[in-house]
C-alpha cells in the first residue's frame, strides 16, 4: 500500500504533519474494498442501535424534527423495496429531484442500500438541464415532489417517476406513489453489497463553459469524504454541524450528507432557502458550532452588517468555505464582527476536496491561501509540458495519480478526458506555491489576463476591491485591447448606501492600484445590479468576457460601417 510520508513532494506539504497510510482509512470502514461494502450500511447501519441523532431538519414552515440512524435506517430499506419493485436493480442510476427534506436522505440512502446509484438533481434546474443529466446517465427512475414534477413533462428518454405528494394532491398516470410505497413496504432489507471500485454516486459537472460531463464516483471515495470531514471540517463529537450547500451540488451531497454520517455524526437540512436572517435562527436554535458553505453566502452575512449578525458572535467554533477562493476581507470580517476562524478549502466535483486551510490539522494559515494539501494526496504545479514547478511558478493545478491513495476519479462517463495524461490530473485552475507549501490560487486557466506582459489573477484584483466599502460583490475579466493584449475590467456591485459614477470608479482604480501593483489594476469599470452565477452561486466570468467581445466587435462593425 502507498504511504505518503515517504512520496517525494516539493515543498512540504500537510501530509508531512500526519503520516498517511490506506490501510487506516480503509481500517475506518466496516466493510472492505475489495470483499465488499455498501454504502447505507458505511453512513447508517454501523452507527444504529443507541438511539443515535442523524438529521436534524428545519421544515419550511420552521418546525424541527429529528431523526436518528435507526430511523434513516428503516426509511432506507423502504426506499429499497420500491425501488427493487420498480425493477431497479445493482448499478442502476436513480436521480433524486428534491428538496432538503427527509425524503431526500430517505432516497439516498434507500438508492444505496439497493446497491443502485444516486444522482443528484438541483431543484433549480430546468427541464433542458435535467433532460441532459438523465440522458447522460441512461438514469432508470426519478424520485421527485409535485412542485418540480412538471419540469419531467417532455423529456425524450423515458423514466419512471416516483413522487412524493402533498396533501390533497393528484398521482400523475404511471406515477409511483413516494409516500404511500414507503409505507407499505417493509422496513426490512439486505444491504447489496458493492466492491470498491462499483459507482454509488452519478455526478455532473457544474457546465460552466459547456454542457456538463457525467463524473462517475466510485464507493472507495468514501476514504476521501471521510479524510476531508476529519482533517479539514475538524468535526467533533461535541459539534452541531451544519453544511448549508445544497445537496443538488457536489459539496453539498459529498459533506452535507455522505461525509458527517459517514463519521456517525448528525447532519442539518434546512429546507427554507439560504437567508442571513434564517440562517442566524438555524444556528441560534440548533447551537450549531462547526458551519459550511460558499462565499457567495458569506459575501452575504458581510452586506448585512455587523448588526444581523450580532446575536451569533461566539457561537460558532469553526467555519468551512468552498466552491470558489474566498477573498481575505471575509476572513478579516468573520475574525472581527464573529469571533470565529473561517479557512478557504479547494476542490472540485471530480476529486473532492483536496486543499485546505484544515481546521483539523496543526498548520499554519495565510489568509488569502488555499491551504495544504490534505493528507492522502500529492499535489503538484505543472507547467504546459507537464513538468512540476518550484514555489513562485504559476502554473496549473494538477494531482500526481500514483502518489494519491485517496484519489479515486478515473475520467468522465462515455467520453474522453484529456486532463488525465501522464500521471497527472489536471485541474484547469491555475495556481502557484508559496514557500511553505501553500497554495495560492490565481484563477481558472481560462480566467486569467494577459496584459502588458503580465499575468494578472482576477481573484487578486477582486479581493483587493472587496476591501472598499462601496463594493459588496465583484467580477474581474480581461478583454482585449490592441495595445496590451487585454485589459482588466471589472463589474462591480455595490453596497447598500453608494452609488456608481465616475469619481467612484477612479477611486476604485487607484484603491486596487496601491494594494497590488502599477498594472494589475482595473482600468474599465462596471456598475451592475448583479453578476452572472451558477446555480451553486459560482460567478460565470466567461459569460462577462463573452459579452465584453460581442459588445467590442459590434462597435467596430459599426465603426467600419
Amino acid at each position: 500500500m502507498t504511504d505518503t510520508a515517504a512520496a517525494p513532494a516539493r515543498p512540504a506539504h500537510a501530509e508531512a504533519t500526519v503520516r498517511f497510510r490506506i490501510e487506516d482509512a480503509v481500517a475506518g470502514l466496516q466493510g472492505d474494498l475489495a470483499s465488499g461494502l455498501n454504502a447505507c450500511v458505511e453512513c447508517c447501519d454501523r452507527h444504529a442501535g443507541a438511539n443515535r441523532l442523524a438529521l436534524r431538519w428545519v421544515a419550511a414552515d420552521g418546525h424541527l424534527e429529528d431523526f436518528t440512524f435507526e430511523q434513516l435506517r428503516d426509511m432506507a430499506a423502504r426506499v429499497a423495496n420500491m425501488l427493487v419493485a420498480q425493477g431497479i436493480g445493482p448499478g442502476d442510476v436513480v436521480a433524486g429531484l428534491l428538496p432538503r427534506t427527509p425524503e431526500l436522505m430517505a432516497a439516498v440512502l434507500g438508492t444505496w442500500r439497493a446497491g443502485a446509484v444516486y444522482q443528484p438533481l438541483f431543484t433549480a434546474f430546468g427541464p433542458k438541464a435535467i433532460e441532459h443529466r438523465l440522458q447522460t446517465a441512461g438514469t432508470r427512475l426519478v424520485v421527485t415532489d409535485s412542485a418540480n414534477r412538471a419540469k419531467l413533462d417532455g423529456i425524450d428518454r423515458p423514466v419512471q417517476v416516483a413522487t412524493v405528494l402533498s396533501a390533497g394532491e393528484s398521482l400523475r398516470e404511471g406515477d409511483v406513489d413516494f409516500r404511500a410505497a414507503l409505507a407499505a413496504a417493509p422496513t426490512e432489507f439486505q444491504p447489496v453489497i458493492r466492491k470498491g471500485d462499483d459507482l454509488f454516486l452519478m455526478m455532473s459537472t457544474s457546465g460552466t463553459t459547456g454542457l456538463p460531463k457525467g463524473v462517475p464516483v466510485p464507493l472507495k471515495a468514501l476514504l476521501s469524504f471521510a479524510a476531508y470531514m476529519r482533517d479539514a471540517i475538524g468535526l467533533r463529537e461535541d459539534d452541531v454541524f451544519w453544511n448549508i450547500a445544497d445537496p443538488g451540488w457536489a459539496y453539498g451531497l459529498y459533506y452535507a450528507v455522505t461525509g458527517p454520517l459517514l463519521l456517525g455524526q448528525a447532519t442539518t437540512l434546512n429546507e427554507g432557502g439560504f437567508t442571513v436572517e434564517g440562517a442566524c435562527d438555524t444556528i441560534t436554535r440548533l447551537g450549531v458550532t462547526n458551519l459550511a458553505g460558499s462565499p457567495t453566502a458569506f459575501r452575504q452575512v458581510i452586506a448585512a452588517g455587523p448588526g444581523a449578525a450580532e446575536r451569533i458572535r461566539g457561537r460558532l467554533r469553526v467555519v468551512s468555505s468552498a466552491g470558489e477562493p474566498l477573498n481575505p476581507e471575509v476572513i478579516r470580517w468573520f475574525d472581527r464582527h464573529l469571533g470565529v476562524p473561517i479557512h478557504d478549502h479547494y476542490g472540485q466535483t471530480e476529486v473532492g476536496m483536496v486543499v485546505n486551510n484544515h481546521h483539523g490539522l496543526d498548520h499554519p494559515v495565510r489568509p488569502g491561501s488555499a491551504g495544504l494539501t490534505m493528507p492522502g494526496w500529492r499535489v503538484v504545479v505543472l507547467d504546459d509540458a507537464g513538468r512540476e514547478l518550484e514555489p513562485g511558478q504559476p502554473g496549473i493545478l494538477a494531482i500526481d495519480i500514483a502518489r494519491s491513495p485517496l484519489m479515486w476519479f478515473g475520467g468522465y462517463l462515455n467520453t474522453d478526458t484529456p486532463a488525465i495524461a501522464g500521471g497527472y490530473y489536471r485541474t484547469g485552475d491555475s495556481v502557484e506555491f508559496e514557500e511553505d507549501g501553500s497554495v495560492s490560487f490565481i484563477g481558472r486557466a481560462d480566467d486569467v489576463i494577459t496584459s502588458s506582459g503580465y499575468r494578472i489573477g482576477p481573484f487578486d484584483v477582486e479581493s483587493a476591491l472587496l476591501e472598499h466599502p462601496a463594493v459588496r460583490e465583484a467580477a474581474v475579466v480581461g478583454v482585449p485591447d490592441p495595445e496590451r493584449t487585454e485589459i482588466v475590467k471589472a463589474f462591480v456591485v455595490l453596497a447598500q448606501g453608494h452609488e456608481g459614477s465616475a469619481e467612484l470608479a477612479e477611486e476604485l482604480r487607484l484603491h486596487v492600484r496601491s494594494r497590488l501593483s502599477a498594472h494589475a489594476y482595473p482600468r474599465c469599470i462596471d456598475f451592475v445590479a448583479d453578476l452572472p452565477k451558477t446555480p451553486s452561486g459560482k460567478i460565470q466570468r466567461f459569460l462577462l468576457r463573452k459579452a465584453e467581445i460581442a459588445r467590442l466587435e459590434q462597435d467596430q462593425r459599426q465603426y467600419v460601417s
